[in-house]
């Protein structure tokens, strides 16, 4: 994934900028074990997001430790102690990191050496958990397919990330899997992709990489873009808010659920806001304007 998947800071209870903090060093310490310490560079808020999400749809309760790491050995700090979800997660962060470096070497002919750096992680991944890691190639697959012949049609290349982050929550959640959250994770995995090919609009032009948008619009920049088709591109964002917003309502947590909700009410359309906008990350916005977005 593509750490796009983050808090709305300004909005976030102090209990919640904690339990983050923990669950992203904690991932990354599981990362560690699980998949060597390269693969702890690929490190991802996305699944940072995951972790809590699964943690709280299968009731598995995050016990926080102080503890040291290599890049703060003075001072202990929270961090998620290691349990198996976290490992699953961890290992689908470094399988998830090899593929997107195979990705940009195919589009770009360039980044060798971070898949190469990243490849170890991911027969780690592949041999702890191999059904899991399984469900990846089918989907990258199709998507390569779609790329390969240019396809204009927005929700259909965005189709087969989507369908990957379900099967994906599907294999995580197990038993606590329902449609309700194959459809939010279907969701969010269809935004992640959407708004990475907008963020990349300009850069995908230039390159002549496949871009979903540039298919669709032709528009030679995003500025462009936007001016002639925003309405269309801020009606797709905001179909998948609504249908977010609607399966998000009927899970069932097992314990306080403000930080996914701040991440994903919050967070998803303000860093769509962003996106739309041109802003870096420093430049994040303090108050969402839901009628815009």
């Amino acid at each position: 994934m593509f750490g796009y998947i983050r808090p709305d800071i300004p909005h976030m209870y102090v209990k919640d900028g904690v339990l983050y903090k923990a669950l992203y060093c904690g991932l990354c310490k599981s990362l560690g074990g699980c998949c060597g310490q390269r693969a702890r560079m690929a490190l991802s808020y996305d699944m940072t997001f995951l972790s809590a999400l699964l943690h709280n749809l299968t009731g598995k309760d995050v016990r926080i430790e102080r503890r040291r790491c290599v890049l703060h050995p003075f001072v202990p700090r929270n961090m998620a102690a290691d349990d198996d979800l976290t490992r699953k997660v961890a290992c689908l962060n470094a399988a998830l990191a090899y593929y997107k470096a195979s990705d940009d070497v195919e589009d770009e002919g360039k980044g060798r050496f971070v898949r190469a750096w990243m490849r170890g992680g991911a027969r780690r991944a592949q041999k702890l958990f191999p059904e899991t890691y399984a469900r990846i190639a089918p989907h990258m697959q199709a998507l390569r397919a779609l790329e390969r012949e240019n396809c204009a049609g927005i929700d259909r290349a965005a189709d087969p990330f989507a369908l990957l982050i379900a099967d994906l929550s599907d294999d995580c959640l197990g038993e606590a899997a329902t449609e309700n959250t194959r459809a939010l994770c279907y969701g969010i995995g269809k935004w992640v992709y959407l708004i990475d090919a907008l963020d990349d609009y300009d850069k995908d032009v230039k390159k002549k990489n496949y871009n979903p948008f540039v298919a669709a619009f032709g528009a030679p920049t995003r500025a462009q873009m936007l001016q002639e088709n925003g309405e269309e591109v801020r009606f797709i964002f905001r179909s998948i808010f609504a249908e977010n917003a609607e399966r998000l309502a009927k899970l069932r947590f097992h314990f306080n659920h403000d930080l996914t909700d701040n991440i994903i009410l919050r967070g998803l359309p303000a860093a769509t806001r962003r996106v739309l906008c041109g802003c870096k990350d420093t430049q994040k916005p303090t108050r969402i304007d839901w009628n815009r977005i």
